[in-house]
């Protein structure tokens, strides 16, 4: 797969596309984070016993993609506002037959691109201390780890980042 061509689209969060991403990234990360290992309560998509999460409608200056890497659908990235200079990344996932074929980082600077467009100044983003391979990429796409922001102040399983954009 990987000497296709990676090709990014926005979509609708709540089209199916988005949706089976959503789904599959759940279930992923239902498999890396089970209750048990860690003692405590996590997120409500982590529960096993909880119901797949769903997308909110795009909130304005919010943005949503999907990736594709010849005609298959995988991957996606979305932006969500936290204020006015400062934007989260959500949703950021790719299928596992299509990692390490550059989807992340094509979806990363995307979603930089887009963030500029946008007339935002920060990108900030959560991923889980179990996700190494996510981690790396972040780091390598110039985040730094910040402590936990919002809703992710109290989940001993997260771990956020930050990135300073350029908007010249």
């Amino acid at each position: 797969m990987s000497k296709l061509r990676i090709r990014i689209e926005p979509t609708d969060p709540q089209g199916s596309q988005a949706m089976s991403l959503l789904q599959e990234a759940a279930l992923e990360a239902r498999r890396l984070y089970r209750r048990t290992d860690v003692g405590v309560p996590l997120r409500q998509f982590i529960d096993s016993n909880a119901q797949i999460p769903t997308n909110a409608p795009l909130p304005p200056r919010g943005a949503y993609f999907i990736a594709f890497l010849g005609n298959d659908l995988v991957g996606s990235g979305a932006l969500r506002p936290l204020d006015e200079t400062t934007v989260e990344v959500r949703r950021m996932y790719v299928i596992r037959a299509a990692r390490r074929a550059g989807v992340g980082a094509a979806l990363l600077a995307h979603l930089e691109r887009t963030t500029a467009d946008l007339g935002f100044r920060v990108m900030r983003l959560e991923t889980g201390n179990r996700q190494l391979p996510a981690m790396a990429l972040y780091e390598s796409y110039g985040f730094v780890r910040i402590p936990p922001f919002g809703d992710y102040v109290n989940d001993p399983t997260s771990v956020c980042y930050e990135k300073r954009i350029c908007t010249d």
